[in-house]
């Protein structure tokens, strides 16, 4: 079995291996740009590990990774045009480095791109499975997506609703990654399912960690603003779980906050932790976390192989859950 390190360096000599042409240039060098801005590219590093549980033979998921990987930055650049996010990884965003209509269009033909490896990944009968778990998810992200889009404007968002967008919008596809993973393998149905919940659940413990990250990350370690989620007047779960617990005072500031612009991000933010912070709302979060973290292992166990082939996989992603970038 390979170690994570081994796999990314697989992922990124296939991507050597098969570049976007050269020409036009201004449609394809925002796509390398994306690419090469420091992604920990976990989503196709979840395909081999899915694959590797039953097969040896890993180079042969690799089409299959790679889509799921230049799905994956599609959805980034179109979602920061979404959510006017200045910064990806560090740097500039694709539309803030070119333009909006260059992101849409470069967005456009990774997805493209995607379905092209696809294509690539084995017999008829097993390219039609993964494009049909391909398609499930990919419509579930925009599903997701749509739903965030709609909790901006909507006064009211409740927890339950909250985690079912952060299922469509990030974790479906890290589940996905391991599905599609056992199914180019041919493993067994009931192991590809569980394995698509202990990734889709692990994916919403991952955002939930995200969200956390946002708002005390340190911004040398996080690549991206942290507070944008405040800024932007997001629901998270900090954000509900204020609103569910903390005193009505606390409650009505939060809430003035929410409807004030980003004019002094610097006191917003520091107001905003504030009244998370005295209401111990991170470790509320945490809990949830931890909660979720716990049930998605449980499909791990359910797997029926060895423990000593699934080691790398639970270490990989019990890493993941506890980063700090």
């Amino acid at each position: 079995m390979r170690e994570l390190p081994q796999l990314l360096d697989l992922i990124t000599s296939f991507s050597r291996e098969n570049p976007f042409p050269a020409s036009p240039q201004e449609l394809y060098e925002p796509c390398n740009y994306i690419l090469t801005l420091g992604g920990k590219r976990i989503r196709p590093a979840l395909v081999l590990m899915g694959h590797e549980l039953y097969r040896d033979n890993v180079e042969s998921a690799l089409p299959a990774a790679w889509a799921v990987e230049l799905f994956h930055n599609f959805s980034l650049m179109h979602d920061d045009i979404m959510d006017a996010a200045p910064l990806r990884r560090g740097k500039p965003t694709v539309h803030h480095k070119w333009d909006t209509t260059t992101a849409i269009l470069s967005g456009d033909v990774m997805l493209i791109f995607a379905y092209r490896f696809l294509a690539r990944c084995g017999d008829s009968d097993t390219v039609l499975q993964l494009i049909h778990i391909f398609n499930r998810v990919a419509t579930a992200v925009c599903e997701g997506q749509q739903m965030d889009v709609n909790f901006e404007t909507r006064p009211e968002v409740s927890i339950p609703e909250y985690l079912k967008m952060i299922e469509l919008k990030t974790a479906v596809l890290l589940g996905a990654a391991l599905e599609m993973g056992a199914v180019s393998a041919n493993a067994p149905a009931a192991d590809a399912k569980h394995l698509y919940e202990f990734g889709r659940l692990a994916g919403i413990a991952f955002q939930i960690q995200d969200d956390l990250l946002d708002t005390y990350g340190d911004p040398a370690k996080f690549g991206k603003q942290v507070g944008g989620d405040i800024l932007q007047n997001k629901k998270t779960l900090l954000v509900l779980k204020t609103l569910e617990n903390a005193s009505e005072s606390d409650c009505r500031e939060l809430r003035k906050w929410m409807e004030t612009s980003a004019e002094n991000a610097v006191e917003k933010v520091a107001a905003v932790r504030a009244i998370f912070d005295r209401n111990a709302i991170p470790e509320m979060v945490s809990k949830e976390k931890q909660r979720i973290q716990q049930k998605a292992f449980q499909h791990l166990e359910a797997v029926q192989l060895p423990e000593v082939r699934k080691v790398i996989l639970r270490k990989t992603v019990a890493d993941l859950l506890e980063r700090d970038s």
